[in-house]
């Protein structure tokens, strides 16, 4: 399996809200009242100099966020399209269960049958549901929709996803 990573995105900077330089964010995580407990995230790949999160509120499925040291819409209009990651160790605590998205790249996929398909690539995350990306050994990527009828298992431990794709998912 792929080697933990130490940090992961979990929403994007998609706009301004307000005069004071506060930010709208498109959350990529499973459940957006984690951002409650974010005191701080890195932007895009300077995982040196952290935010810190001053304040969260929910307006619909977007996350409004004050970050410290920044006041005024111009300020915050340098952040826009941004990604927005946090450390594992300063990241909310696991239920049972649960585990991190990227924790699954590199993972062996299967079919219900046992024929191996490839691994696990990325995870793309859209509003309505998640896209696994499968590599196989050739090359060819295969796109699986992140819902129970074609995922019916995954095993963290074992490092192996079972999907169970319709006839011609994965047709060359």
């Amino acid at each position: 399996m792929a080697k933990k990573v130490t940090h992961f995105k979990v929403g994007k900077i998609v706009k301004t809200q307000g005069l004071k330089g506060d930010v709208r964010v498109y959350p990529t995580t499973d459940d957006i009242y984690r951002f409650d407990f974010l005191e701080e995230f890195y932007l895009g790949k300077d995982r040196e100099n952290p935010w810190e999160v001053e304040d969260v509120r929910y307006k619909g499925n977007l996350v409004i966020m004050k970050i410290k040291g920044i006041d005024r819409v111009e300020e915050a209009e340098k952040l826009v399209g941004k990604d927005i990651y946090v450390s594992r160790d300063e990241s909310f605590e696991l239920e049972e269960g649960e585990f991190f998205i990227a924790d699954m790249i590199g993972m062996d996929v299967y079919t219900v049958s046992g024929e191996k398909v490839g691994v696990l690539k990325e995870v793309l995350q859209y509003s309505a549901n998640d896209v696994y990306v499968i590599k196989n050994e050739e090359g060819k990527e295969y796109l699986i929709p992140a819902v129970m009828k074609f995922v019916p298992e995954i095993d963290i431990e074992e490092g192996k996803m079972i999907i169970d794709p319709i006839k011609g998912m994965l047709d060359d």
